[in-house]
């Protein structure tokens, strides 16, 4: 069985491989969200990511989606006790900013779609600069103090601004953000430039989204290949040049020598980066699933070999 890691400053022990929620009720229906949830746990999994704003963006949808479904498979399973679930504030339309008013009804609709007294991890969608830090810190304390949050965490966050956070959380004596969602993976490599310094010497867990260069470490990439997917354009158009085939023929390669998938080696790439805890992946079908959880040890050679591309 994989071993759970422990988010630093926390009691919150977490699955290496953190599922993403964002595909629920977008790119899979109820009953193919609950196939992915089910699997998930099956393999070990304990740790599900998710949005208030997922997935307001789909013709019909008004956001909320994705929570609902959450919500609707933890009661099926009575399993919430045995999960750890992240939510998210700021984006929805219709709860959008970081503002003490919005937050605090933000939450209460997150905890009513969820089904649930309490959010294990609450993030900060994004950096919402029209309102002062002090009071998104003090907001978060109220819901912390109130039992409705366990711990706090950042998204899309610069390097100064979430080292300002942790200063400011520190002079107010108020708790500081615990972890961070950014993008980074093989192709994506800016957290790396500073982010990375201040989660190392904050004690902040990166979760890195993104993790497969938005599918296309995923395998399915080959120069010359065409792609059925809607995503496909906008991909290669970020990634399909010399080093992205590169990227991918390297990839490729190590992952046949351990007997695994592309997407494995990718993952697991990021988890031996400083500051990482646990990627961040979502899958529609429990075949998805399977190729990003399948365990790998990489050789330092290996690890080395893929950074240097």
């Amino acid at each position: 069985m994989t071993s759970l890691l422990r988010i630093p400053n926390t009691t919150l022990d977490v699955h290496p491989l953190y599922l993403g929620g964002n595909p629920f009720g977008w790119t899979a229906d109820e009953a193919q969200s609950f196939a992915v949830l089910d699997a998930y746990v099956a393999a070990g999994g304990n740790f599900i990511d998710t949005a208030d704003v997922y997935s307001e963006w789909a013709p019909g949808n008004q956001g909320g989606e994705s929570e609902r479904i959450i919500g609707n498979w933890m009661r099926a399973r009575g399993n919430r006790d045995s999960l750890i679930i992240a939510t998210k504030v700021a984006k929805l339309s219709t709860r959008r900013g970081l503002g003490r008013a919005n937050v605090l009804a933000a939450v209460d609709d997150s905890l009513r779609r969820l089904q649930t007294d309490h959010i294990d991890l609450y993030y900060a969608h994004e950096d919402d600069q029209s309102v002062p830090l002090e009071e998104v810190l003090t907001t978060f304390a109220e819901l912390i103090a109130a039992g409705k949050v366990r711990h706090i965490a950042a998204s899309q966050y610069t390097a100064p601004r979430l080292a300002e956070a942790m200063r400011v959380a520190r002079e107010l004596g108020v708790p500081g953000y615990v972890g961070l969602q950014t993008e980074y993976n093989l192709m994506s490599r800016a957290y790396e430039q500073d982010l990375q310094q201040v989660c190392v010497d904050e004690g902040i867990a990166c979760f890195p989204f993104y993790g497969l260069a938005r599918g296309f470490l995923s395998g399915k990439y080959r120069a010359g290949v065409d792609v059925q997917s809607v995503r496909a354009g906008d991909v290669l158009s970020l990634y399909g040049n010399e080093r992205g085939w590169t990227m991918v023929d390297v990839l490729g390669g190590i992952a046949a020598r351990h007997g695994v998938s592309p997407s494995a080696v990718a993952l697991e790439w990021l988890r031996r980066q400083p500051g990482v805890l646990a990627p961040l992946a979502s899958a529609r079908t429990p075949e998805q699933l399977t190729e990003l959880m399948q365990p790998v040890d990489l050789t330092d050679e290996d690890v080395d070999l893929l950074r240097a591309i």
